[in-house]
Protein backbone atom coordinates (compact mmCIF):
# COMPACT_ATOMS: atom_id res chain seq x y z
CA UNK A 1 0.00 0.00 0.00
CA UNK A 2 1.57 3.64 -0.89
CA UNK A 3 2.40 5.16 2.06
CA UNK A 4 -0.35 8.00 1.59
CA UNK A 5 -3.59 7.97 -0.05
CA UNK A 6 -5.83 10.86 -0.83
CA UNK A 7 -9.56 10.71 -2.38
CA UNK A 8 -12.41 13.49 -1.82
CA UNK A 9 -15.91 14.31 -3.00
CA UNK A 10 -17.52 17.17 -3.75
CA UNK A 11 -21.46 17.02 -3.34
CA UNK A 12 -24.10 19.52 -3.56
CA UNK A 13 -25.91 20.85 -0.02
CA UNK A 14 -28.62 18.72 -0.33
CA UNK A 15 -30.14 16.08 1.94
CA UNK A 16 -29.48 13.30 -0.19
CA UNK A 17 -25.78 14.35 -0.75
CA UNK A 18 -25.48 12.59 3.27
CA UNK A 19 -26.28 9.00 1.84
CA UNK A 20 -23.63 9.23 -1.49
CA UNK A 21 -21.05 10.94 1.20
CA UNK A 22 -21.74 7.83 3.39
CA UNK A 23 -21.40 5.43 0.33
CA UNK A 24 -18.42 7.18 -1.12
CA UNK A 25 -16.52 7.43 1.95
CA UNK A 26 -17.11 3.33 2.42
CA UNK A 27 -15.96 2.72 -0.74
CA UNK A 28 -12.67 4.50 -0.83
CA UNK A 29 -12.48 2.40 2.64
CA UNK A 30 -12.83 -0.89 0.93
CA UNK A 31 -10.65 0.00 -1.65
CA UNK A 32 -7.70 0.82 1.00
CA UNK A 33 -8.56 -2.63 2.45
CA UNK A 34 -11.40 -1.86 5.14
CA UNK A 35 -13.56 -4.47 5.30
CA UNK A 36 -17.47 -3.69 4.38
CA UNK A 37 -18.82 -5.46 8.12
CA UNK A 38 -16.20 -3.86 10.02
CA UNK A 39 -17.38 -2.29 13.58
CA UNK A 40 -14.55 0.77 12.44
CA UNK A 41 -15.89 0.93 9.10
CA UNK A 42 -19.55 1.28 10.77
CA UNK A 43 -18.08 3.97 12.90
CA UNK A 44 -16.73 6.13 10.20
CA UNK A 45 -19.92 5.68 8.21
CA UNK A 46 -21.95 7.30 11.37
CA UNK A 47 -19.53 9.86 11.89
CA UNK A 48 -19.51 11.50 8.03
CA UNK A 49 -23.78 10.83 8.21
CA UNK A 50 -23.38 13.25 11.35
CA UNK A 51 -20.67 15.49 9.58
CA UNK A 52 -22.60 15.40 6.28
CA UNK A 53 -25.64 16.41 7.39
CA UNK A 54 -24.46 19.21 9.92
CA UNK A 55 -22.92 20.65 6.52
CA UNK A 56 -26.21 20.24 4.82
CA UNK A 57 -28.18 21.75 7.60
CA UNK A 58 -26.34 24.34 9.17
CA UNK A 59 -25.19 25.76 6.83
CA UNK A 60 -28.10 28.36 6.06
CA UNK A 61 -27.87 28.10 2.35
CA UNK A 62 -24.84 29.63 2.09
CA UNK A 63 -22.44 26.81 1.41
CA UNK A 64 -24.15 25.03 -2.46
CA UNK A 65 -21.52 22.37 -1.83
CA UNK A 66 -19.51 20.51 1.12
CA UNK A 67 -16.41 18.62 0.45
CA UNK A 68 -15.72 15.15 1.94
CA UNK A 69 -11.58 14.43 2.08
CA UNK A 70 -9.90 11.75 3.17
CA UNK A 71 -6.02 10.71 3.79
CA UNK A 72 -4.23 7.51 5.09
CA UNK A 73 -1.34 8.40 5.81
CA UNK A 74 1.15 4.80 5.88
CA UNK A 75 -1.69 2.86 7.29
CA UNK A 76 -1.41 4.42 10.29
CA UNK A 77 -4.05 7.28 10.69
CA UNK A 78 -7.08 7.83 8.82
CA UNK A 79 -8.38 11.54 8.48
CA UNK A 80 -11.77 12.32 7.55
CA UNK A 81 -12.81 15.67 6.68
CA UNK A 82 -15.84 17.66 5.63
CA UNK A 83 -15.42 21.30 4.50
CA UNK A 84 -18.28 23.91 3.69
CA UNK A 85 -18.07 27.58 3.16
CA UNK A 86 -20.17 28.82 6.05
CA UNK A 87 -17.98 30.28 8.33
CA UNK A 88 -19.72 29.36 11.95
CA UNK A 89 -18.07 26.80 13.67
CA UNK A 90 -20.32 23.95 15.19
CA UNK A 91 -21.44 25.30 18.76
CA UNK A 92 -21.56 22.54 21.63
CA UNK A 93 -25.01 22.42 22.53
CA UNK A 94 -26.62 20.67 25.63
CA UNK A 95 -29.06 18.13 23.74
CA UNK A 96 -32.04 17.90 26.20
CA UNK A 97 -33.86 14.92 26.02
CA UNK A 98 -36.85 15.78 23.97
CA UNK A 99 -34.96 17.50 21.64
CA UNK A 100 -35.13 15.49 18.04
CA UNK A 101 -31.60 17.29 16.98
CA UNK A 102 -28.63 18.93 18.22
CA UNK A 103 -26.99 15.56 19.26
CA UNK A 104 -24.47 15.21 15.88
CA UNK A 105 -20.74 16.56 16.86
CA UNK A 106 -21.52 15.00 20.84
CA UNK A 107 -21.81 11.77 18.89
CA UNK A 108 -18.53 12.69 16.40
CA UNK A 109 -16.85 13.93 19.68
CA UNK A 110 -17.76 10.62 21.43
CA UNK A 111 -17.00 8.19 18.94
CA UNK A 112 -13.76 9.61 17.84
CA UNK A 113 -12.53 9.82 21.58
CA UNK A 114 -13.69 5.76 21.60
CA UNK A 115 -11.20 4.82 18.76
CA UNK A 116 -8.58 6.64 20.16
CA UNK A 117 -8.61 9.99 17.47
CA UNK A 118 -9.25 13.78 17.73
CA UNK A 119 -11.63 15.89 16.35
CA UNK A 120 -10.57 19.12 15.45
CA UNK A 121 -12.49 22.26 13.86
CA UNK A 122 -10.35 24.32 11.53
CA UNK A 123 -10.99 27.52 9.12
CA UNK A 124 -10.37 27.51 5.55
CA UNK A 125 -8.59 30.49 3.41
CA UNK A 126 -11.52 30.82 1.52
CA UNK A 127 -13.49 31.89 4.30
CA UNK A 128 -15.42 28.41 5.67
CA UNK A 129 -14.25 25.59 7.94
CA UNK A 130 -13.59 21.97 7.81
CA UNK A 131 -14.56 19.76 10.53
CA UNK A 132 -11.99 16.32 10.62
CA UNK A 133 -11.20 13.48 12.62
CA UNK A 134 -8.27 11.48 12.48
CA UNK A 135 -8.25 8.20 14.12
CA UNK A 136 -5.60 5.49 14.33
CA UNK A 137 -6.11 3.02 11.48
CA UNK A 138 -5.87 -0.47 12.96
CA UNK A 139 -6.76 -2.06 9.50
CA UNK A 140 -4.66 -5.35 8.68
CA UNK A 141 -4.27 -4.53 4.16
CA UNK A 142 -6.10 -6.64 2.18
CA UNK A 143 -5.76 -7.16 -1.47
CA UNK A 144 -8.99 -6.08 -3.61
CA UNK A 145 -10.66 -9.04 -4.72
CA UNK A 146 -12.10 -8.98 -8.35
CA UNK A 147 -14.69 -11.98 -9.57
CA UNK A 148 -13.23 -13.87 -6.30
CA UNK A 149 -9.34 -13.63 -7.01
CA UNK A 150 -7.04 -11.65 -4.75
CA UNK A 151 -5.43 -8.58 -6.95
CA UNK A 152 -1.43 -9.01 -6.54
Amino acid sequence: MADHQEASVTLPSDPASVSTARTYVADVLAEWGLPGDSDFGETVRLIVSELATNAVQHTFGQSPTFTVGLELDRDERLRIGVTDSHPRFPKRLPAAVQQDNGRGMVIVRWLTAEHGGALTVRSTTEGGKTVAIELPWTVAAHPVTTAGKQET
